[in-house]
């Protein structure tokens, strides 16, 4: 392997780590805890397990925690009732409603009723329109978490040519959005792409979130290039009968040897996303309350 490894367990360990320190700040010079609610629908076993690692990290950082949890066919109406009283709550600076949600509910309305300045997952239509007009909002977390490593890594991107797979509202179009704002010249390729690998070699910056496991080869790659494997698939595992492994959408060994740096599957970007999350809390709160928000920790 010649890559550097982009180890985004130990980057999201620092991101943490500054997030506990203005919080400190906040408590100690203003009075104030940042808060953040996690709405849970129904009983989804992988959604329990989110839930309580973010509980988990949000209280190690110093914010204060506020879980609900709801029956899986509560109505749209009790379910919009609770995140009206969180938008109206002061001591609340963050909400999220964990999805899946079960099928009687829209994901897209449950995102459109939270308060875009409390909504820290970035999902809500104002905030996209403000990541794409250039003006301040909350940033989705997943993107934010790929820019804090690509700024880490490469410092300034001026002039870089990205290469993004994948266009999704959750993670394509804001990535892409991010990388402009960088000044780097991006490529939002996809499914109907043409001559997808050859679009990809171009790239200085390749970030791949298809969600197709190994997809992207050696071949496809600009050797030097940095690159991002936001993909993760569980796959049978080839030496443990009855196990699983996570695969990214990058083959890791071929790949590693063509370019200069990468993100493992798992370890790379999946920590950056609560910890992210705990950021956008932070800024969220310090925004509600006029006071500067806290470097390197926004886009």
């Amino acid at each position: 392997m010649s890559a550097t490894l982009i180890d985004g367990k130990a980057f999201a360990a620092t991101v943490r780590g500054k997030v506990a320190e203005h919080v400190t700040r906040l408590k100690a010079d203003h009075g104030i805890t940042p808060g953040l609610a996690v709405v849970l629908v129904g009983e989804d076993p992988a959604s329990e397990v989110y839930v309580a690692a973010k509980h988990k990290q949000t209280v190690e950082v110093g914010m204060a925690s506020f879980e609900h949890k709801l029956p899986a066919d509560v109505s749209e109406a009790d379910l919009f009732a609770l995140i009206d009283e969180l938008n109206a709550d002061p001591s609340v600076h963050g909400i999220l409603c964990q999805f899946p949600v079960p099928d009687h509910l829209s994901e897209r309305a449950v995102v459109a009723r939270i308060d875009p300045a409390k909504d820290v997952d970035g999902l809500s239509v104002v905030n996209a329109g403000l990541l794409a007009s250039g003006e301040v909002g909350l940033v989705s977390c997943t993107p934010l978490g790929c820019l804090m490593l690509l700024r880490d890594r490469l410092g300034s991107m001026s002039g870089l040519e990205a290469v993004v797979i994948g266009r999704s509202n959750l993670f394509g179009k804001p990535m892409g959005q991010l990388l402009l704002r960088e000044s780097c010249t991006v490529t939002i390729a996809h499914s109907r792409t043409k001559d997808l690998a050859e679009v990809c070699r171009r790239a200085d910056i390749l970030v791949a979130a298809v969600g197709r496991a190994e997809m992207v080869k050696a071949d496809w790659v600009k050797p030097g290039a940095t690159v991002i494997d936001v993909g993760i698939t569980r796959a049978p595992h080839p030496d443990k009968p009855g196990k699983s492994k996570l695969l990214g959408d990058v083959d890791f060994a071929e790949v590693s040897e063509v370019a200069a740096a990468i993100t493992p599957v798992p370890g790379g970007v999946g920590p950056m996303t609560i910890a992210c999350l705990l950021a956008n809390t932070v800024t969220a709160c310090c925004r509600a309350n006029g006071l500067e928000e806290p470097e390197g920790l926004t886009a």
